[in-house]
């Protein structure tokens, strides 16, 4: 066995990391999880032995783990210390061709009589294609890549972009049986009401 060495640190979100560097496994370990009991601790040594060693990570240990990390209190308390230390940049919510608060405003009047709050709205800081748009409710933020803001990109498909972040933040994450439901029933249901979804979907896939 390699020299180990093992911390608690503060990340600002539930991480736990190993890293094999000059013959000694570095060990990161959330300080969320300091006064986890020890079958969890447990379980996590496993889950990271597991993948430095790119060996099966058991399903029991596995589900112990996501079942301890998904319980009410540490969600809030994980939700917190990501307000606290985790870091967001915002932009503008004015882009060269498209005004995000401009759009959000139009969306909530249209499907929601004006009533949702409106989050910090920001474009993001390049023209990435992998994350589209991201709500984080940590930090009340809808992004939106700035890939959109062009003129080739048509109006309904940034439309429907802002929608879909606009409905997690009307339906927020929730977890079931150790796993996240991240688009409910409620959810899908209500993405189906806008008008112009095959169209924006089928322009999402081509970008």
């Amino acid at each position: 066995m390699p020299e180990m060495v093992a911390e608690f640190y503060k990340f600002a979100h539930i991480n736990n990391t190993i890293r094999l560097r000059e013959g000694r496994v570095l060990v990161r370990v959330s300080d969320l999880l300091e006064g986890a009991p020890e079958a969890v601790l447990h379980a996590i040594a496993h889950i990271l032995l597991a993948k430095l060693y790119r060996k099966p990570i058991e399903p029991r240990l596995n589900g112990r783990y996501r079942r301890w990390v998904t319980r009410g209190e540490v969600t809030e308390k994980a939700h917190l210390i990501r307000q606290m230390r985790g870091r967001k940049t915002i932009t503008t919510a004015q882009g060269e061709v498209y005004d995000l608060d401009e759009i959000f405003d139009g969306l909530n009047r249209r499907f929601f009589f004006g009533l949702m709050g409106k989050p910090q709205l920001t474009w993001s800081q390049h023209h990435g294609k992998r994350l589209l748009g991201h709500y984080d409710p940590a930090h009340n933020t809808i992004m939106i890549s700035k890939a959109f803001d062009r003129p080739q990109v048509p109006r309904y498909a940034i439309d429907y972009l802002m929608y879909h972040e606009m409905l997690h933040l009307k339906h927020p994450v929730k977890t079931r049986g150790g796993r996240r439901c991240v688009h409910s029933a409620a959810f899908q249901e209500e993405e189906r009401l806008f008008p112009e979804l095959k169209p924006a979907v089928a322009f999402l896939k081509k970008l």
